[in-house]
């Protein structure tokens, strides 16, 4: 298998539109389908052949530690690059890529998306490119930077054209790249962005920068509706992507881990996940779109849809969620109401009564 064997994750983004949840989790590790969301990059890297991987975070390498062990599992040298201060979305990567054996492959940790990655390493390598970017297809190009193409070769860059002002041109950048050795050597150290200035350089510099679009899923899962829209196309199967390792679902799309116990006169509507240890009491009705995390119990009597609970969290009698997301243990009180979207951070209390 033709296969890149370095890649680097840029996960330092502060995560600011998924707060609370993100002022105790770095959004890379924030839970995505039961496990914190990079642990399935892993998995899929380790299957694109991906030998080493660089972890550009921001100055507290700590929480990542957790990913230790996934890493070994997985056969992955997993290094962690700390950033003291931001440097935007290619200096981290800059400052260690000279580290790196061959091409490296580069990809943002917050993009949910079932992209092929071996292939699109093995185009790179065939194309002999100085770099080559991921690129997807939108129907409004206003919210976006658009890839001018010339075949499969990038020509040129046109921050948010109204619609239909660049016929033929609609692929903006997914946020996945591979890049040759030495392309970044013409570039400072320090603060440095691949959108503004790495790229559009290249392009300019004459380098053969080359586009594979692509129509696999992308989604950016940096805010509550997208994060939450993120878990809905993962249970419903609309990507192909590690759903809670192991875990099937039955016949009715529901997934249960070990030692999870639904009461006789309960309600579970898939697609559902529920992981190690969940309760859920008589006359609660789960489902469609949730995902209980680990030793979740959820009340007699309460109502969840379309919701994401932070492993412990308690919904007590009576209570009402809806498009909701929730750190680990949160507690819903006795007849609380509430209609999303919402984020409920870690130990959280929410009261009776409408939010």
């Amino acid at each position: 298998m033709v296969a890149v064997r370095d890649a680097m994750i840029v996960a330092g983004g502060a995560g600011t539109r998924l707060r609370p949840l993100t002022d105790t989790t770095p959004k890379p590790l924030l839970p995505f389908c039961g496990e914190p969301f990079l642990v399935s990059v892993l998995r899929r890297l380790a299957a694109a052949g991906v030998e080493r991987v660089w972890l550009v975070v921001g100055p507290d390498p700590s929480p990542f530690g957790v990913l230790d062990e996934v890493a070994d599992a997985l056969g992955l040298a997993l290094e962690t690059v700390p950033e003291p201060t931001p440097l935007d979305t290619a200096g981290g990567v800059r400052s260690v890529i000279e580290r790196c054996t061959g091409s490296v492959l580069v990809l943002n940790g917050d993009v949910l998306t079932d992209l092929d990655l071996a292939e699109v390493a093995r185009r790179h390598l065939d194309t002999g490119a100085d770099a080559t970017l991921v690129l997807t297809r939108v129907d409004d190009t206003s919210a976006y930077g658009v890839c001018t193409l010339d075949g499969a070769r990038i020509t040129g860059f046109v921050e948010k054209p109204p619609p239909g002002s660049l016929p033929g041109q609609d692929a903006v950048n997914a946020g996945t790249y591979v890049l040759s050795p030495g392309v970044l050597e013409r570039f400072p150290r320090g603060r440095l962005s691949f959108e503004r200035e790495v790229f559009p350089r290249l392009v300019a510099d004459g380098a053969d920068v080359q586009g594979v679009v692509s129509d696999a899923v992308w989604a950016d899962l940096g805010t509550p509706e997208r994060y939450l829209a993120g878990h809905r196309l993962a249970l419903r199967g609309e990507l192909a992507w590690p759903v809670s390792l192991g875990a099937e679902p039955d016949a009715r799309g529901v997934r249960r881990g070990e030692g999870v116990r639904v009461d006789d006169g309960a309600e579970v509507i898939g697609p559902v996940l529920l992981a190690d240890g969940v309760r859920v009491e008589a006359g609660a009705s789960v489902g469609p779109d949730v995902v209980l995390d680990a030793g979740v119990r959820v009340g007699p009597d309460t109502r969840v849809r379309d919701a994401v609970l932070g492993a412990g969290t308690v919904v007590e009698k009576g209570a009402r969620i809806r498009t909701c997301a929730s750190g680990p243990r949160a507690r819903f009180a006795a007849g609380a109401v509430v209609e999303g979207p919402r984020l409920v951070g870690d130990a959280e209390v929410v009261p009776a009564g409408g939010v």
